[in-house]
């Protein structure tokens, strides 16, 4: 019993996140992200 719970909320948590990755609101952040690795950077460093 305890173990079918355990199962569907787990499922019930994947496909929230399934959904909020394939959200159309959350296109344009992921190219952003996407293309972070491909722009240059400008010579400055983040102080540690």
């Amino acid at each position: 019993m305890v173990a079918g719970i355990v199962t569907a909320l787990l499922l019930a948590v994947f496909i929230g996140g399934w959904a909020w990755a394939w959200s159309p609101r959350r296109r344009e952040a992921f190219d952003r992200a996407a293309r972070m690795p491909l722009h240059e950077d400008d010579g400055q460093e983040d102080a540690p």
